[in-house]
């Protein structure tokens, strides 16, 4: 036996995180073991109970047809066959039951445990001569409806388990590890150790986290950051141990292991997450203590009113073995924790990582959610907004000459140029004589011809006007604004901003079509707030704010009386996130110990707090049915299981309660598992 409290192991998801994968597997193992071992249980129990039915009077009477096999001593062999049955199939629950008392925390076991203890003694001593009525095959069939029950439940709670150890098998066990000499030699990951130079061959899976230091190559992340395309990178880019290579060979520096890479970071939230309590799973545990009240109490009135009404000692033994059989509150045992590893596994593999349960439970009646503008809403770049044209060429042939210009330049405003003709696909000329203008452009010669791209204090020192409302309309919105000039003629105008991540826009719709209110921080000037919040159709903004005035302003928002989160990077925005009632950090990638914030999304994608909303508000939904499920369904059948129905023919039989009980354990655990029909993070 792996454990003598099996239903304990069984109800909270075990995805216990260590440095070494190692430690994840022998756990693992663990758990596989004790699904074996309940299987094993079943099977012989199972096997034992075709001869102890042919063998009982009581179920052949149930049909109304005479006991086939009777000869001298049979009962006898029956008591032997269901001691077997008893003691070997109920170990798991008797053990339990010790195991409950030593804590002093009855519960499931204990009931289990007193239902088939009270039907083996009473059965044996009619065996050897009590008069009335043994139900050795009531015992059996019992006694195998909960080991199914629990080999079912199990193999259920390793499914919802199941990312997570995948997460935990995406190491690969062996690295080629760079040589002085310049070879390589195949050492085992753990080996590995900061400075080290690892060769990542084409479909290999990278050992461990680092910085490429040679060759380039697109890496799949999908099952660590949830971001479904492969990444092209190149040397000095950081790589994820776990990410598979794709058609390049790289060399890596190792620049993490063990404990601190990204890997076993998220895996110790995870575990963390599960681990911690919400109010939820306080209402499952305090319901659960009043059912074992409950059964224990209705067994004993049940047993004094039959014996009271009928007379009729085994009657009234094996309505009260029904009802602490019925009232078991395994399926309310199940109800929160089954939900709560599905939906912290499902999260995790697609990079929304919760690191506090009880803010994420919160996180459904959030009525606001306050963005961080810059690198959040945005990109973080300049990007052309708009090309106006002054002279006889258009936005196109414009753009491609100051794209021309400003591809030998490293300015912000020359790579927002560049990348903007490159998106359009834009053939650049060749150009010679560059020069820096410093505080006022660059100018070169483009096929003969003289280029400028200066800023506005450019004109005004060479006297030069522009007068054209378009222009002025860009700048009232905030926008940069620079001018081309070419052979001394202003021929267009180019403004740049920020600009808005396309995925915003969607983040935003989604967000109000739940009812929350989308609001926006920036530090920037109000007419740049005023022109982003106006293309994403934000509720409100703050403009001109200090990092440290952040937290003042979700201190606002809050004074509304409006539940909040606030989204930030999880650095400068730190203060805001704990002010605010749930803290999201977005775009901490392998940074994934954000200690300031509830939750953290690893991309840099604002759809993920959408998505992470809606988790939140799917999974406490699920919640809510097991536990309707759960109580509901003990307050429907535990009258039943009394005999209060009995006038009408209504009797349920410890069998038949043993099997409505597991029916509903399966159910709640299927509903936990349909939370993975719509995965986390899809847009």
């Amino acid at each position: 036996m792996a454990h003598a409290h099996a239903h304990e192991q069984s109800s909270h998801v075990h995805a216990t995180a260590a440095p070494a994968a190692g430690t994840h597997e022998a756990h693992g193992h663990d758990h596989a073991h004790m699904v074996a071992d309940f299987r094993r249980r079943f099977w012989v129990s199972f096997v034992l109970t075709f001869p102890i039915l042919l063998l009982s009077p009581g179920f052949w009477e149930l049909f109304g047809l005479r006991q086939p096999l009777v000869f001298p001593g049979h009962h006898y062999v029956l008591f032997l066959l269901s001691s077997i049955v008893y003691f070997y199939g109920g170990w798991p629950f008797l053990t339990g039951f010790i195991d409950e008392l030593r804590k002093r925390q009855t519960g499931m076991m204990t009931l289990i445990a007193v239902a088939i203890s009270a039907a083996y003694f009473y059965s044996t001593a009619v065996a050897f001569g009590l008069p009335g009525m043994g139900f050795f095959w009531e015992l059996a069939t019992l006694i195998d409806v909960m080991l199914v029950g629990h080999w079912i439940e199990m193999r259920s709670v390793m499914g919802a388990s199941g990312a997570l150890e995948a997460l935990v098998r995406l190491l690969p066990a062996e690295a080629h590890r760079l040589t002085p000499e310049g070879g390589t030699e195949d050492v085992p990951v753990t080996a590995l150790s900061m400075g080290d130079r690892v060769l990542v061959k084409p479909g290999e899976k990278v050992p461990t986290d680092g910085i490429i230091i040679a060759g380039r190559s697109s890496l799949n992340e999908s099952m660590l950051t949830g971001e479904s395309k492969p990444v092209d990178k190149g040397e000095g880019a950081e790589v994820i141990g776990g990410a598979v290579n794709g058609e390049g060979a790289i060399t890596i520096e190792i620049r993490k292991t063990g404990e601190k890479t990204y890997l076993a970071q998220v895996i110790d939230m995870v575990r963390k997450a599960q681990e911690s309590r919400s109010r939820t799973q306080d209402l499952a545990n305090r319901a659960a203590v009043w059912l074992t009240l409950i059964a224990l109490v209705g067994g004993a009135l049940t047993v004094t009113a039959w014996l009271l009404l009928r007379g009729d000692f085994a009657f009234a033994m094996e309505r009260a073995v029904t009802v602490m059989v019925i009232a078991c509150p395994h399926a309310l045992g199940l109800a929160v924790p089954l939900v709560v590893a599905v939906s912290t596994t499902l999260s995790a593999r697609h990079g929304l990582l919760i690191r506090d349960r009880a803010a994420f439970e919160r996180a459904r009646n959030l009525q606001a959610v306050v963005f961080d503008k810059t690198g959040t809403l945005t990109e973080g770049r300049f990007g052309v907004s708009d090309v106006v044209p002054l002279d006889e060429l258009d936005d196109n042939a414009s753009l491609r000459l100051a794209a021309a210009l400003e591809s030998h330049s490293e300015h912000p405003i020359a790579a927002g140029i560049t990348q903007a003709a490159r998106e359009r696909g834009l053939a650049l000329p060749e150009i010679t004589d560059f020069r820096n203008l410093p505080g006022r452009g660059a100018e070169a010669r483009v096929a003969g011809r003289l280029v400028r791209v200066v800023s506005p204090g450019y004109l005004r020192e060479q006297r030069l006007a522009v007068d054209d409302p378009r222009i002025d309309a860009l700048a009232e919105q905030g926008k940069t604004v620079v001018y081309l000039l070419v052979d001394e003629r202003v021929t267009a105008a180019i403004a740049l901003a920020d600009v808005v991540r396309p995925e915003s826009r969607e983040a935003v719709q989604r967000l109000k079509a739940m009812g929350i209110q989308c609001m926006m921080l920036t530090g920037d000037a109000r007419a740049v707030a005023k022109t982003v919040a106006q293309e994403l159709g934000l509720d409100d903004y703050f403009a001109e704010v200090l990092p440290e005035q952040k937290a003042v302003k979700i201190k606002e928002v809050r004074g509304r009386g409006l539940t909040v989160a606030m989204v930030g990077d999880g650095v400068n925005d730190a203060p805001a996130l704990v002010e605010a009632d749930l803290g999201i950090a977005i775009g901490a990638g392998t940074d994934v110990a954000v200690e300031s914030a509830d939750i953290v999304l690893v991309r840099n994608d604002p759809r993920d707090v959408a998505a992470i909303l809606e988790l939140s508000r799917r999974t406490y939904g699920k919640m809510v049915q097991n536990l309707w499920w759960a109580t509901g369904y003990n307050a429907f059948a535990i009258p039943l299981a009394a005999g209060v129905a009995a006038a009408w023919g209504i009797l349920l039989s410890p069998a038949m309660g043993a099997v409505l009980m597991s029916a509903s354990t399966v159910i709640v655990a299927i509903n936990a598992q349909l939370l993975s029909r719509r995965p986390a993070g899809a847009t």
